[in-house]
């Protein structure tokens, strides 16, 4: 329970004054002199500068005259007339670099010598000053350090034009730990491609680089979520080291940790969304042009309990604390886990690329760009192709194959059919068929080349005459032209033409004249 002050006696007061003035004892050899506290010397000084009571002219005056001066400056006028700090500025201030309430009060004093606050009272009237403020601004970010990013949990309706078809845009936002600035950018989806496109934005709309990016746990950003230790995604790990800085994802279920951002969106949606939401648009770039209009609003728009507005707090305090941005715009380029397969390939998107095929079983790492397709196996790069989206086509390269597939690489569909015409026209023939009834002509080449060789063990003579029977019987394989010749069938006439097959056409032959080799 609080006790009502003592009024002091006259003669206590008229002894206080004496002692000050006259003995020139400090407050506290005052109070212990008169048994009260040095606050109380501190109040009734202050009171008599204040009613113009000086050392030469209270001995003369009576007491009610002496007590009616001192009454009318009243108990709290010493602190009301005491020179205010602009707490305004001082928030702002504190949010710079190495700038500190000691070092701000310090400024203060000097300006204020004789009747400033102590550093005491300074540092309490901030933090009483502060807590008038919104959650929001209430938390201290240094300038430079920390930048939010979220999706809003509203989107804009995008209207297809021909066919009618609404689709929904995702609003990403990102906000300044210090200063506020807020930026936002529609995009169809919230994709690995799109999350590390609107970060790019973000950066260059900001024009600089924060040291931490803030964001939630989500799934194009995080793979494994995780209070402690969450394992960012490989393309936001590689973005965060091409601009230098760090991500530090919030923990689950703490929205305070990223409470900035989460402000930042509820103003988006207030300021931009809810402006949006009876107009009609058919792109996004229609979407993201609005948007960017409104934005500009929103952050020239004056703080309510602050001097200023979000751009020009972050023109003072925060563009300057931002890292420069990188001389390269970061290249998107996607991650995934791939088995190098037997043939010593790795697939991509229905395309295969070539490893060394000493890595055949192992598990390795693909990164790609738009252009480029790479391999890391334990982080160290393996192999570099041009990126090829051909379905089930090969990238191979030479160096890649073990040296007995490398010879069979130099042979050519041609050569190979120009060294079966030296044993006959049938035997280039069922060649011919072979190579064009493969995807790849690389993969009919070891039936042409065991057929050739039964050349060796029959005679070329025998081999040709068995290529003519399996030409008439559409029988075009190894297995078929030896079984000719194991059975001697090569010897015995050929069946009439009207019983010979006909070569049906089929969308993986190349057609007369892929090879540019004339049988006649």
């Amino acid at each position: 329970m609080s006790r009502k002050k003592k009024r002091l006696s006259m003669n206590k007061i008229r002894e206080i004054l004496r002692l000050a003035w006259q003995c020139k004892r400090s407050n506290r050899e005052i109070a212990q002199s008169c048994a009260i506290s040095h606050t109380a010397v501190n109040e009734y000084l202050a009171k008599a500068k204040l009613a113009e009571i000086g050392p030469d002219t209270f001995e003369a005056m009576s007491d009610a005259e002496l007590g009616q001066r001192l009454l009318a400056v009243g108990p709290k006028s010493n602190r009301a007339k005491r020179p205010q700090p602009d707490w305004s500025h001082i928030h702002q201030e504190l949010q710079k670099r190495s700038v500190t309430l000691q070092l701000l009060w310090e400024d203060y004093k000097s300006s204020h010598p004789e009747d400033g606050y102590q550093v005491s009272q300074f540092c309490e009237h901030y933090h009483r000053w502060k807590k008038h403020l919104d959650v929001s601004m209430r938390q201290t970010h240094k300038s430079g350090e920390k930048l939010f990013v979220d999706y809003a949990g509203q989107t804009l309706p995008v209207v297809d034009r021909e066919t009618g078809e609404i689709r929904q845009a995702q609003i990403f936002v990102a906000v300044l730990g210090a200063s506020n600035y807020t930026f936002a950018h529609a995009a169809f989806d919230q994709s690995l491609p799109n999350w590390i496109g609107s970060h790019i934005r973000a950066l260059e709309y900001f024009g600089g680089v924060p040291e931490v990016i803030v964001p939630d746990n989500l799934k194009s950003g995080v793979t494994k979520t995780c209070r402690y230790e969450p394992e960012l995604n490989l393309t936001y790990a590689e973005f965060a080291r091409h601009y230098g800085c760090v991500v530090l994802p919030a923990r689950v279920r703490h929205p305070k940790d990223k409470a900035k951002v989460e402000v930042g969106v509820q103003v988006v949606e207030r300021w931009i969304l809810a402006a949006l939401r009876n107009r009609t648009f058919f792109s996004l770039a229609e979407v993201n042009l609005a948007i960017a209009e409104l934005l500009e609003k929103l952050n020239q728009h004056p703080f309510k309990k602050l001097k200023g507005s979000r751009k020009s707090l972050f023109v003072d305090i925060e563009k300057s604390a931002l890292r420069p941005l990188p001389v390269e715009r970061y290249e998107l380029a996607e991650w995934k886990k791939a088995r190098v397969n037997i043939d010593y390939h790795v697939e991509l998107k229905e395309h295969y690329y070539s490893v060394p095929y000493t890595l055949v079983g192992c598990e390795v790492e693909v990164r790609y760009t738009a252009t480029v397709v790479e391999v890391l196996y334990k982080h160290k790069r393996i192999a570099s192709h041009r990126r090829d989206d051909r379905p089930r086509q090969h990238t191979t390269v030479s160096e890649h194959m073990p040296k007995s597939h490398r010879d069979y690489q130099q042979w050519s569909p041609s050569r190979m059919i120009a060294w079966a015409k030296k044993t006959g026209d049938a035997t280039a023939a069922v060649v011919k068929i072979i190579l064009e009834r493969r995807y790849h002509p690389e993969q009919g080449y070891r039936s042409c080349l065991g057929i050739l060789r039964l050349g060796k063990s029959y005679s070329p003579e025998r081999l040709e005459a068995a290529c003519r029977r399996a030409v008439a019987l559409g029988a075009y394989s190894y297995t078929s032209i030896r079984s000719i010749l194991e059975k001697g069938l090569d010897s015995q006439p050929l069946p009439d033409e009207s019983k010979q097959s006909v070569i049906e056409e089929h969308e993986h032959i190349r057609g007369k004249g892929y090879y540019q080799l004339s049988l006649n």
